[in-house]
């Protein structure tokens, strides 16, 4: 199997089996991640949940995978909050085509926010919270693969703690590195964006990243094989 198309009535199959099962609470997406990542979206049921349609982007979890930072992708019960307020559980498992590269996937992003509030009644009543002060990612669904770039900029901007105008030549490496370890490379176009960000030429970005990327492909040399 080199794409989902070559068994795309099996992935149907499981597609209509989880939505019937599930119910309208619980959003099914297939996506296709041969494609351009910013419209990776093949099939998708109750996509009211997320506001997502298909030709639409997957989110910052499978432009991961693809960039080679997570090994194992598949991921079960991730709590993810979305911008309207939703509080969704979400569980991704990936498919591999016979040279074992990625060539898809299957998310289920179910909305748990009324049972959650129904659950912190029953705290509230019960004064007993043992999960108070735990911290819960922002939303990983995205309808413009130009929000996934943007959230990732921030996120690399807040780890190395300095406004982006005050930053040294090795901090906006630092950016670049987490960057390219996120898969941020893999949008489309996103040079262009992360050169703007950054205040840099292209020339400069293609050095960054060919000193990091070196300095990586080094040090896996170095490793011991297990």
């Amino acid at each position: 199997m080199e794409t989902i198309y070559d068994n795309w009535n099996m992935f149907q199959q499981y597609i209509n089996l989880l939505e019937h099962h599930l119910g309208t609470r619980s959003e099914i997406v297939l996506h296709d991640l041969k494609k351009d990542y910013g419209n990776t979206i093949a099939d998708i049921r109750n996509g009211y949940l997320s506001g997502r349609k298909i030709g639409d982007p997957g989110g910052d979890w499978g432009i991961e995978v693809l960039a080679g930072t997570v090994k194992d992708g598949s991921r079960y019960n991730r709590i993810i909050h979305t911008r309207d307020g939703k509080i969704i559980r979400t569980s991704t498992v990936f498919f591999r085509g016979q040279d074992g590269g990625i060539i898809g996937s299957i998310c289920i992003n179910t909305d748990i926010s009324d049972s959650v509030r129904c659950e912190e009644y029953l705290r509230t009543l019960n004064m007993y919270n043992p999960s108070e002060g735990e911290q819960i990612p922002e939303t990983a669904m995205f309808a413009d693969v130009n929000e996934l770039l943007t959230k990732l900029m921030d996120q690399a901007v807040a780890m190395v703690g300095v406004d982006v105008e005050k930053m040294t030549k090795e901090e906006k490496e630092s950016v670049l590195r987490y960057l390219d370890e996120k898969g941020a490379f893999l949008i489309t176009k996103s040079s262009d964006r992360v050169c703007e960000f950054l205040g840099i030429s292209k020339f400069k970005l293609y050095n960054y990243l060919n000193s990091i990327r070196g300095d990586k492909e080094s040090q896996r040399k170095r490793e011991p094989e297990e």
